[in-house]
This record gives C-alpha cells, structure tokens and sequence, in this order.
C-alpha cells in the first residue's frame, strides 16, 4: 500500500533533504505533493529521477493526503498544519510550534516510540529540536542502564540549522574578509565568519536562549521529566553539522567502559572511541551526510560521583531534522 504525501516547505533546506531521504528509504509513497509559499510556485524540485511542480500551500487542498511533512517555519505550520489534520491527514511537523502542546507527541523514535499513539488527538506528531534529538539518542542507553539525575551540554552548531540565508551570510563574510572587506552581519548578530556566537533564538527573561530552553524541556517531554539539564548553545562557522560536548551525572555508578558498551549496541549510534587511542574521535566535517548519532571521547567525571563525559556529533539537516521527521512516518505507518 501507498500513500499520498505532501512536504509543505518543499523548497527549504530541510524540505529538499526530506525529499533525498524519502527516496533513499523507499518509503511507500504514491502520490508526492512539493508545497511552499507564493513566490515558489512553479519551481521545480527532484524526487529521486523525478521533477515535481511546486504547489501553493496557502491554496492546496488536503483532502486526500495522508501524511504531511511540515517544514514551512513555526508561524506558517501553526496556520497550516491544523487545516491538512481537519482534512484527515497526520501531520509530522518539523518546526518549534507544537512541540510542548500536551496533545501532540514529541517523538524520536530510538528513544520513545511508544508515544506515537498519542497522536490521534490532534492528528499532529511534532519533530524535537535538532540539538535534542541527537543528544537524546545518546542518552537513552545510559538513561535505561544507570538513570540520568543530571546534563550539562555544550552545543557548536552550524549555519545550516538558521537555513539557507545563514549558509550564505557565512560564505560571503568568509570570502569577504579575506578580499579586506568588513564584515556585515544580517542573519546573525554578530559576525559568524571566524568567530562564535554565544547565543542561538532569542533571549528569555531568565538569561537563557530559547534553543537552551528548548533542549530543557524537550528532553524532560521525551526521556524523562525527572531529568535535570543545563543548556548552552553556540553558534559555530561550520556549514553542516552540530557538535555537543555532554555531561552526564547517574544516580547508578557506571564506568566509561561500561558506556562504550552501550553506545556501541544502541542503535542509532556510531561509536568510535578506542581507548588510548589518538584522534579517535569525529568532527562535523567528517559525518555530513550520515544517518547516525556518533559518540566519540567517551571518560568518566571524576569531579562527580557517577559522572560520564561524551562527545557527540551528528548531520543538522538528516538526523536533526529530515531523517527523524521520516523516521516518524515510518514508525505511524507501520503501527497502523
């Protein structure tokens, strides 16, 4: 059986990768819709061999379509998405807007598929934060093997998570200044080009960014509520890829060997970390394009009592956004 499937902002960076991915994985699909806004219509862009016209999602009619895959920016989706779950398809949204409504789970599915049949309520599944998704992955194994009490995690993340706009705002400061030219930020509030930027979203009242809020609650909604984070986010110059160096304290005592061990039976999850090793260990350059969670440097924190430090990096644009968006769409289809 197939399905009919529409990805509402076709034409973005995630969009495009939903796209790659759905035909990479064979998904079952029938009939593929490309909707984006006014200004795209018209357009082209490729499913596998295939061109594919893109529609107006202001004027599409979801009657028909059974699965969504929503990536059009937080405000749109909250217009949009509501109108394609009426019509009586199930949404699998890709943007911040619904992920904290109570009726709407929040899944990745290594690491809570159950929550899927939550979804009937409001026929919407949101898809978490790029940067707590692939942290997630790598908590769980140590969640369900020792209890996680606390996270303090450091994000390096790149452009690409700030769409297609940021990716050029890097590219040109980077070739400006070495043409001496000064650079101008735009996307970003400071120059991102040779530089890192200590803030990611806005600030809230409490001194945190909203991208540090959301790895807060986010986390708690999927693994755990119990669990205890410490957010800080950076903006890095690096097209592709977040990197996040994590620490864990266990309520049970855990060694690093220990650790290895689960990291390397979870699934989802690359390790590589061979101990007294040098350069054992993957950067963000090395794992675009990869479906993977990948651990490396895995050590004990001898500062605290059943502590775990971990480094992890993972493709923004797959695994943070598009991969795990289709990933839910195979978890719904087949719970059916």
């Amino acid at each position: 059986m197939g399905y009919k499937v529409a990805i509402a902002g076709a034409t973005g960076n995630v969009g495009r990768e939903l796209l790659n991915i759905l035909h990479e994985r064979n998904f079952p699909v029938d009939d593929l819709v490309a909707l984006a806004s006014s200004r795209s219509v018209g357009k082209e862009v490729s499913f596998g061999d295939s061109n594919i016209k893109v529609q107006d999602l202001a004027n599409f009619d979801f009657k028909g379509v059974d699965i969504v895959l929503s990536s059009p920016g937080g405000a749109v989706s909250a217009k949009y998405s509501p109108i394609a779950a009426k019509a009586g398809a199930v949404v699998i949204d890709n943007t911040s807007h619904f992920r904290m409504f109570p009726d709407v789970p929040l899944i990745v599915p290594e690491v809570n598929p159950e929550a899927i049949s939550k979804h009937t309520k409001t026929g919407i599944i949101a898809n978490p934060n790029c940067s707590t998704i692939q942290m997630v992955v790598a908590l769980k194994p140590l969640h369900d093997a020792a209890n996680i009490k606390r996270v303090v995690v450091s994000t390096y993340q790149s452009v690409s998570g700030s769409g297609k706009e940021a990716m050029d705002e890097l590219f040109n400061q980077t070739k400006g200044i070495y043409m001496n030219e000064t650079p101008t930020p735009n996307i970003y509030p400071k120059q991102i080009a040779f530089n890192a930027i200590p803030q990611i979203d806005i600030f809230m009242d409490d001194g945190m960014t909203k991208e540090e809020w959301k790895m807060v609650v986010e986390t708690k909604k999927i693994l755990d509520p119990s669990i205890k984070v410490c957010a800080s986010c950076v903006r890095i110059p690096v097209f592709v890829g977040h990197a996040e160096m994590v620490n864990v304290e266990l309520e049970d005592q855990l060694s690093a060997a220990q650790a290895r061990d689960l990291f390397r039976d979870f699934k989802g999850i690359t390790l590589v970390d061979l101990e007294n090793e040098d350069l054992e260990y993957v950067t963000q350059q090395e794992i675009q394009g990869d479906d993977d969670v990948y651990v490396s440097r895995v050590r004990e924190d001898i500062s605290v009592e059943n502590g775990i430090n971990f480094w992890c990096v993972a493709d923004n644009l797959r695994k943070g956004a598009a991969l795990n968006t289709v990933q839910i769409a195979e978890l719904l289809i087949s719970s059916e």
